[in-house]
């Protein structure tokens, strides 16, 4: 990409129909104002950033660069799910950058039938992210076992019956887990036949999951952090599904999902969104009806 002589790139968040009316004052990266630019019937949602910062191949360093990274996302996402609430919206790519809003126009006549495809077929639907960790890591549970006494353990027990306990303590974890797991499973596919599609993706890291309870993110039962409130303490990450639902059936979701946590003891079951369908912007080629897709 060559740089403009103004210094300055163009950035596009989305893709949405030219008629569409996206909420106004919306500021994208750097506070930035967001602009509509039009070709055909499509329009692209845009904001002026700095060459020096998104022009290659500069760019690819700063996206090892996390704070950078992350003040980026956060920024595109708000511009997306503002938006997404209230139109129909196509999520572009993280760093979806082009020279000029000419070159914004070409994409959009380039990729015209594409994009009107997957617009009218998202049209009306929002993601809704579910989250399922076990309530307890199994190797937290051990040591929060009280000891007998303040003895050594061969003071206390022989070896044989210490290391028969221990035994007993880490399968009693390991079958706990594989319950959960069962649970998990069982509540990504009752949620599935709720939605239109979902995906599934990796496992969230634990650490990733404490920063996302810290910033505020409710549970299933509308439980979310508050103030200095400490950190939900969780075991291993077993369900991370994205659904796909109809606006109108989003209150039916949610109870659907609360319904499953009060019947999960064994879960912590987190919901978050609504949000753009950020999961669902490469469906295949079939029918609303034809299914519904995991991956």
């Amino acid at each position: 990409m060559s740089t403009p002589h103004n210094g300055r790139l163009t950035y596009a968040y989305a893709v949405l129909h030219r008629d569409a009316r996206p909420p106004a004052g919306l500021l994208g990266i750097g506070n930035a104002p967001v602009r509509t630019v039009a070709e055909g019937p499509l329009a692209a949602l845009v904001s002026d950033v700095p060459a020096a910062e998104f022009d290659q191949p500069g760019v690819r360093d700063r996206l090892e660069d996390l704070t950078w990274l992350e003040a980026t996302a956060r920024a595109h996402r708000r511009v997306v799910d503002e938006t997404a609430a209230a139109v129909g919206v196509l999520p572009l790519r993280l760093v979806t950058v082009y020279r000029d809003e000419d070159a914004v126009r070409a994409a959009l006549a380039e990729h015209a039938e594409r994009f009107e495809r997957l617009l009218n077929r998202l049209a009306g639907r929002l993601e809704w992210g579910v989250k399922a960790y076990a309530q307890q890591a199994p190797e937290d549970r051990k040591s929060k076992d009280p000891e007998p006494d303040d003895r050594k353990p061969s003071e206390a027990e022989s070896g044989r019956e210490f290391l028969r306990r221990r035994l007993r303590d880490r399968k009693a974890g390991d079958a706990a887990l594989h319950e959960a797991d069962g649970l998990a499973r069982a509540v990504h596919d009752t949620l599935a036949r709720a939605a239109e599609h979902s995906r599934l993706h990796r496992p969230q890291d634990g650490r990733l999951a404490e920063a996302v309870a810290a910033s505020g993110a409710p549970d299933a039962a509308g439980r979310a952090p508050a103030g200095t409130r400490p950190a939900v303490s969780r075991g291993p990450n077993l369900l991370n599904g994205a659904y796909l639902v109809r606006r109108e059936a989003a209150g039916t979701f949610a109870e659907r999902v609360g319904e499953l946590a009060a019947r999960s003891p064994a879960l912590r079951i987190e919901l978050t969104g609504p949000w753009a369908p950020y999961s669902f912007t490469d469906l295949a080629d079939t029918d609303d009806e034809a299914g519904r897709t995991t991956s």
